[in-house]
């Protein structure tokens, strides 16, 4: 009975926008490299001041270009990743072929868009930086975090009466 549910939980589900099809699942120890990558990168967060309400704040007020260039450093840097994945065919972890999906623009990303950049300017934190800043100690951030949580919810339970 449990090895049928493990298959059943292995396999995409259709309907979801970005499913997770890796037939292959990690326990254990095994997990401790998502762990140990987390930690990494919230290191560098920190380090970079990416988690900080200030730098956060600066940029929304276009006083400096810090935030600015960690934002397009990412995003060249994961344009150039798609390209080679895509271009050299590279595998998974686990030797799985990685399937990028052709996205399909939505107009209801301009509001979601909009009320996410609100939310990040107005608490200072978005869903990156978030545990590193509580990691780092500041607690107050477990109000963006409930509230990150409960708009997640808000979003499942009425994405269908969403404009499209």
């Amino acid at each position: 009975m449990a090895t049928n549910q493990t298959k059943m939980d292995s396999v995409a589900d259709p309907n979801c926008v970005a499913p997770n099809s890796s037939q292959t699942q990690d326990k254990g120890l095994a997990l401790l490299k998502y762990v140990l990558i987390g930690v990494v990168f919230g290191i560098v967060f920190v380090k970079a001041e990416i988690i900080s309400w200030f730098r956060i704040q600066e940029m929304f007020r276009f006083q400096s270009f810090h935030m600015y260039g960690v934002i397009g450093s990412a995003i060249v840097t994961g344009i150039i990743s798609i390209q080679l994945i895509k271009r050299l065919n590279i595998k998974s972890i686990h030797g799985e072929t990685i399937n990028i999906p052709t996205k399909v623009f939505k107009k209801g990303q301009l509001i979601g868009g909009f009320i996410f950049g609100l939310g990040w300017a107005i608490t200072g934190a978005c869903p990156g930086p978030l545990f590193a800043q509580i990691g780092s100690g500041y607690t107050v951030v477990l109000v963006t975090l409930l509230s990150a949580l409960a708009g997640t919810w808000v979003y499942g339970r009425f994405e269908k009466y969403f404009p499209n």
